[in-house]
């Protein structure tokens, strides 16, 4: 995001569902009979691909040379080309509108609003966002947000913490809609504080909703609610990484020679082909704007009867042409915020034989669930989530593939590395800084 921080594209790892299958069929193993109550009631199911959520589009997976892609011009050295793969994943088609983050506040003041009105407080974006001290911007700080004109434009001031709550969030609700309309649960709109429908919640057990009609159980003939492993509901939304948002963005698959091999004729530096903002082709779009920058000192949308990119501020959330992936504005419009931890020199420390080029990615923090002393989850938490506690470095002692709980630092600021970062003093990188990404309609195109 730039100052008027956005969160755009949420992403979704790909995974799969299931459904039943035949009871005849034998485990190649034992020759027990799957799907039979006989038997013990182990269950198989036929694979069939995960549904897609919302708005969400599959990105398939592959290897790119990510970071800048043209010459470093300004020796900054904090973003050096580097050959990484990427799983395939789920990414929104356009970025966050208005009208959506609105919804999510409509849902946590009518959920939390009486008992816990800080909750929704937490989640206003800063629309002061909008106040330069030599420009007159209080109509944006007025009605960007609220006004329905603005209902499809992306929305602003929303702070990486608040992107994260919002991804999680929005699980639980599209999670919520999938075992509605699979019949098992019927709509509860009288859901308060704790009693909220949470995905990880109702698969322990500490959720049971307005049940409709359940599952059948195969192993005692009864009823049952939806497991995971059922494939109903779907894995958690989150930000992209660095890398899955740069491959999405730049979608190089659409410079492919041929479906026969793995050949690109040619690199980009945007998520379309050139050197240029502009439409190239010879056809009644030529010299059109393909996205939303600022053209020039004092000139962000052009002149009266010919504007150049028709926004003055950020344009609609499906403005302009998609990129080959079938994603809008992934350079220009708003910055994106991005799962990944900043720092200038990560891709230096990457090490090929321990696979951090493979989702690569800085930031992490291991968790694990809080368990009872009988070891099951603990009682959820007063806004109905399960509770988590960080792995300490004592616990990650053992493991040969980790050892430390919180990686913010590893190979960069801990003893093994010896770097360090001293903020306010000799730098303003620090365990906060996030990245965000793919420039905004205040900035010029490099």
């Amino acid at each position: 995001m730039k100052n008027l921080l956005k969160f755009g594209a949420i992403l979704l790892g790909a995974a799969f569902v299931l459904s039943s299958c035949g009871s005849k069929e034998r485990s190649t193993t034992t020759g027990w009979k799957y799907n039979d109550t006989k038997w013990g009631g182990f269950e198989k199911l036929d694979y069939e691909g995960q549904p897609t959520g919302p708005n969400l589009v599959l990105i398939e997976g592959g290897t790119f040379n990510m970071g800048i892609t043209e010459q470093d011009v300004t020796y900054d050295w904090n973003n050096i080309p580097r050959r990484v793969t990427v799983s395939s994943f789920y990414l929104d088609e356009t970025e966050v509108a208005n009208i959506d983050y609105r919804e999510y506040l409509f849902w946590i003041n009518r959920v939390f609003g009486e008992s816990y009105p800080e909750v929704y407080q937490d989640a206003l974006p800063d629309t002061l966002v909008w106040r330069e001290e030599l420009s007159y911007n209080e109509p944006f700080v007025e009605t960007y947000f609220r006004h329905p004109s603005y209902d499809n434009y992306p929305v602003v001031g929303v702070s990486w913490i608040q992107a994260t709550e919002y991804c999680k969030w929005r699980t639980d609700r599209v999670n919520e809609m999938m075992l509605i309309e699979k019949g098992i649960l019927n709509p509860n709109t009288e859901q308060k504080d704790e009693d909220n429908f949470n995905t990880e919640a109702y698969l322990v057990g500490q959720y049971q909703g307005d049940v409709r009609k359940n599952l059948k159980d195969l192993r005692t003939g009864g009823e049952r609610p939806v497991r995971f492993e059922d494939g109903i509901m779907l894995p958690d939304y989150r930000l992209p990484t660095e890398a899955e948002w740069e491959y999405a963005a730049l979608a190089l698959q659409g410079n492919q020679t041929s479906e026969k091999d793995e050949r690109i004729s040619d690199r980009r530096f945007y998520p379309w082909d050139g050197n240029t903002v502009r439409y190239q082709k010879r056809d009644k779009y030529q010299g059109d704007l393909l996205a939303n920058f600022k053209r020039g000192k004092g000139d962000y949308m052009g002149m009266a009867g010919k504007l150049n990119d028709d926004a003055h501020i950020p344009a609609p959330v499906r403005s302009f042409l998609p990129n080959d992936f079938g994603l809008y504005n992934m350079a220009g419009n708003v910055n994106e915020w991005v799962l990944d931890l900043y720092r200038p020199l990560t891709s230096e420390t990457l090490s090929d034989v321990e696979n951090h080029d493979l989702n690569p990615y800085r930031g992490g923090k291991f968790q694990k669930m809080e368990l009872d002393e009988d070891g099951r989850p603990v009682e959820k938490d007063s806004l109905g989530r399960l509770r988590y506690q960080y792995v300490t470095d004592e616990e990650a002692a053992n493991r040969d593939n980790y050892k430390t709980g919180m990686v913010y630092n590893y190979l960069d600021g801990d003893k093994q590395s010896q770097a360090y970062y001293d903020y306010g003093k000799h730098t303003l990188i620090s365990d906060k800084a996030r990245v965000y990404k793919g420039g905004s309609w205040a900035d010029r195109a490099f």
